[in-house]
């Protein structure tokens, strides 16, 4: 391990009940770092950084400070502290004596507990409220007593999990920025969970987006915004147009049917991608010779401090445009893109892909259901790999008949129809491909007609 790595994240892994929270963790915190843990809510992140303050267990894996495993360690006993959302403070105490609790516990003599005590409460910008009850503060001067409180123990990592979530958005920014501050002049190391993610831009050394209890990318926040791994980071950071498209060969790329120059290597040649724009990067000119593709502007609206059109394009692609200039609804232009500006990605998947078993007589079980398929080749018990087009899945309101049911988890717009991801009663996922509107957390039937299920002998593990 690397001398300047002060924790190192080893294939965690956990679950509560049935459900799996954390997959396979692994990464590593520098020495002074600001790393900030990512993801929208029930991805993982605070079961994961209470497991690095001890409040949890994992199931397997390991966590090394300084290069030693601390599992074993009781939370009081780890130079950690942790903030949390929810202040928990003693609201029968003042803020000196909240703040000095911890030390008072230690039996620190009484004068160094008032230096530090002084030094701490400086810091967050709370010297002259000692004596002040706790609970005639606002929301952010809570914060900022339950900062000093964790700090004044000189820990040697400052756990924060949300700590800003319950302040109005300017008392947010505001506290963004006093944090910022406080991690320069402190020069420990914090360790940051949000879902907020212009929060993760404006204060983080390093990005560890999460989904599903998995890590999807770990980079500085301009890698993470200008280069986006997959479609779900690049829809989560940030405004995004993410669209499907093919890669003709290197550097060349065909997208919104139009071809364009991107600088995109090693994809190989004619093979399907994802690719993402993002709004800003959509560019008007009155000049035909730059002109890429032309559009009709749908909608101009003020966002303070640019203006969001929509443009449908001149292939029947609906894309989001960012700009200081408006243009007005109903007019036709021009627009280009540069080559630098085209983010290309692998795509995930190209199809939905389950494990199933033939029952006979024309049926096969997959997705913990029974579903009518072509058989044909086909023994009862032999296990099959099924595989069924995004496009293919039907969703219908939950009161209709349907083989599964099932929540809207996530939804993708790829300028000409939507991506859902679906969670099955039985916790798996299927993918769909739909013009029809649905909102996250919609209950579904899930239909799948028998002439859409294709089978093939399940691959035989080399041994």
């Amino acid at each position: 391990m690397a001398k300047n790595y002060i924790i190192d994240i080893q294939h965690l892994s956990k679950s509560f009940g049935d459900t799996r929270v954390l997959q396979d963790i692994s990464f590593y915190v520098r020495k002074g770092e600001f790393v900030t843990l990512l993801g929208p809510s029930g991805c993982g992140k605070t079961t994961l950084l209470r497991m690095i303050a001890g409040f949890e267990n994992p199931d397997e894996g390991t966590i090394l400070l300084d290069g030693k495993d601390i599992l074993e360690l009781p939370p009081y006993r780890r130079p950690l502290n942790t903030v949390f959302q929810k202040y928990a403070l003693f609201p029968h105490l003042d803020v000196y004596d909240n703040v000095a609790f911890g030390l008072k516990l230690q039996k620190v003599p009484e004068e160094e507990i008032d230096k530090r005590v002084e030094k701490v409460l400086k810091l967050v910008s709370m010297s002259d409220y000692e004596d002040r009850n706790v609970d005639s503060l606002s929301g952010g001067q809570q914060q900022r007593v339950a900062i000093a409180r964790a700090l004044i123990n000189q820990p040697r990592v400052l756990l924060l999990d949300e700590p800003l979530a319950a302040l109005d958005l300017k008392m947010r920014k505001d506290m963004q920025i006093e944090l910022k501050e406080m991690h320069r002049k402190l020069g420990i190391t914090f360790i940051y969970v949000t879902h907020d993610q212009e929060e993760a831009l404006t204060l983080s050394d390093t990005i560890v987006v999460m989904n599903e209890g998995r890590i999807q990318q770990i980079g500085t926040p301009i890698d993470i915004y200008n280069e986006p791994v997959n479609a779900f980071v690049a829809d989560f950071i940030g405004e995004s147009n993410i669209l499907g498209g093919r890669m003709i060969r290197d550097r060349r790329v065909s997208f919104i049917g139009h071809e364009f120059d991107c600088v995109d290597e090693g994809f190989g040649e004619d093979v399907p991608v994802d690719v993402v724009v993002r709004p800003e990067d959509i560019y008007f000119t009155t000049e035909p010779a730059k002109c890429q593709f032309k559009a009709k502007v749908n909608s101009c609206v003020f966002k303070g401090v640019h203006y969001e059109m929509w443009v449908d394009t001149d292939s029947g692609f609906e894309l989001m445009i960012q700009d200081y200039d408006p243009y007005p609804v109903g007019s036709e232009v021009m627009l280009y893109i540069d080559p630098d500006d085209i983010q290309v990605m692998h795509k995930e998947r190209l199809r939905n892909s389950f494990e199933g078993v033939v029952l006979g007589d024309g049926r096969v079980e997959f997705l913990d259901a029974e579903f009518e398929a072509d058989t044909t080749g086909f023994a009862e018990g032999d296990e099959v790999e099924v595989s069924v087009e995004f496009d293919k899945v039907d969703l219908l309101d939950h009161e209709e008949e349907a083989e599964v049911s099932g929540n809207v988890a996530f939804i993708l717009y790829k300028g000409n129809h939507y991506h859902l991801t679906v969670k099955t009663d039985s916790g798996q996922n299927i993918w769909v491909d739909t013009n029809d509107i649905w909102d996250k957390g919609d209950l579904v039937g899930i239909k799948i007609l028998a002439k859409d299920i294709k089978l093939s002998k399940k691959a035989v593990a080399d041994e």
